[in-house]
């Protein structure tokens, strides 16, 4: 598979059944089994690349070339791929949710007929985030949706937590399985330029994640991070270290969502302001600024719930880290020959394995039931708190 079709590592059946939609899409006929339909789900466990799927159909779907779609060179291609395409939208939750004002927006947009290109296509990256509102708002283009628009939905799994069951009944079901680690590895090198070793150990521990690999081959925060994740194992055993260790896994996850926030929330600010008048001159510039107030308070709401939501995702990706850990002591413990999480803890998975199945198990429960706490905005350090508790519990 060439052009475009190649970023989707791991995926050879999916990304050829998606070009012959494509190519039949392109035709006007129906091939057998590729039938073109308006409304798609990608699902997939994170790291398998829902989002480039759906990125690189959308990108098929506009190919201007004469052969294949999808050649990757042509201006429909790149600008799709870019980002940049005037009728290929995005829609990239930034905060906890994904707001029925938000969705009502883009419903209008998908309702035009496209400008430029073949399709009006609107990719919604993390469905699973849509308000019950927001779905409902969905489902009704769904249902009757323009002749020449497409949407293509991801989410992690077809359960109804992630998607309702309406609106996933509307849509040709696309699944997506975990990468090999050959081929992450395969790909950080090809691509990147990466040092083989280190690039095999990244894609090793990465749990099939392409974008997960490539920050810890890269960025020795991201290794600081996974650190801090696996050493709670250890420092549970030891409640003067336990608490400590968890304090510094919470505060790592703030000062990281708060590095990522912090430049961006000060260029947002400033270039409202300059929107509604600040440093004006002119006659009513300083009263139109402080009509402006309420805009201002929604922009920090929506700039908190961002922050929010990238401090919870550092955790949860340092809970996931955790969780493989003790998956990995739990087969350990039953003699299981299953492929390691992560492959380079072999001492700490062996200790963690003389404790028992039972243990592991109870250990695991913790970690996951951490993870919903969180979810269901409990303070992280509450959250990590009560978890550690269990741990430490379980490994006596």
């Amino acid at each position: 598979m060439s052009g475009v079709f190649d970023r989707m590592i791991g995926q050879a059946e999916v990304a050829a059944d998606l070009m012959a939609t494509a190519i039949a899409a392109r035709q006007g006929a129906a091939a057998a089994g590729s039938a073109m339909t308006h409304s798609w789900l990608f699902t997939g466990p994170p790291g398998s690349g829902r989002s480039v799927a759906a990125m690189c159909f959308a990108a098929a779907l506009q190919c201007t070339s004469e052969g294949d779609p999808g050649c990757g060179t042509c201006h429909a291609c790149t600008t799709t791929m870019a980002g940049t395409h005037g009728d290929v939208r995005r829609v990239i939750p930034e905060g906890l949710s994904i707001s029925v004002a938000e969705m009502r927006g883009i419903v209008q947009i998908a309702a035009r007929r496209p400008s430029t290109g073949r399709w009006q296509v609107v990719i919604i990256e993390d469905a699973d985030r849509l308000t019950e509102g927001a779905a409902n708002a969905l489902l009704k283009i769904v249902e009757e949706p323009p002749e020449r628009t497409v949407f293509l939905l991801c989410a992690p799994t077809v359960d109804p937590e992630d998607i309702s069951v309406t609106l996933r009944s509307r849509c040709r079901h696309i699944h997506l399985v975990t990468p090999g680690a050959a081929a992450i590895a395969e790909v950080l090198v090809a691509r990147d330029g990466l040092d083989r070793h280190v690039a095999e150990w990244a894609a090793s521990v990465s749990g099939g994640h392409v974008g997960r690999a490539r920050r810890l081959a890269t960025d020795e925060e991201a290794r600081n991070q996974r650190r801090r994740a696996l050493d709670l194992a250890t420092a549970a055993t030891t409640p003067a270290r336990a608490y400590e260790a968890a304090e510094e896994l919470v505060r790592a996850a703030e000062a990281e969502a708060k590095a990522m926030s912090a430049a961006r929330d000060e260029e947002e600010t400033e270039a409202l302001r300059t929107a509604l008048g600040a440093g004006g001159t002119g006659k009513g510039a300083a009263g139109a600024l402080r009509g402006s107030a309420g805009v201002l308070k929604e922009l920090e709401r929506r700039q908190k719930s961002r922050a929010t939501r990238t401090n919870r995702d550092a955790l949860d990706r340092a809970l996931i880290d955790l969780a493989g850990l003790y998956r990995d002591a739990l087969a350990r413990s039953f003699g299981a020959a299953a492929t390691e999480t992560h492959p380079d803890m072999t001492e700490v998975i062996d200790d963690l394995s003389r404790q028992g199945s039972a243990a592991m198990l109870k250990s695991l429960d913790a970690v996951l039931d951490c993870r919903e706490a969180l979810e269901l905005n409990v303070k992280p350090r509450f959250a990590v708190a009560g978890m550690l508790a269990r741990l430490a519990q379980a490994s006596r």
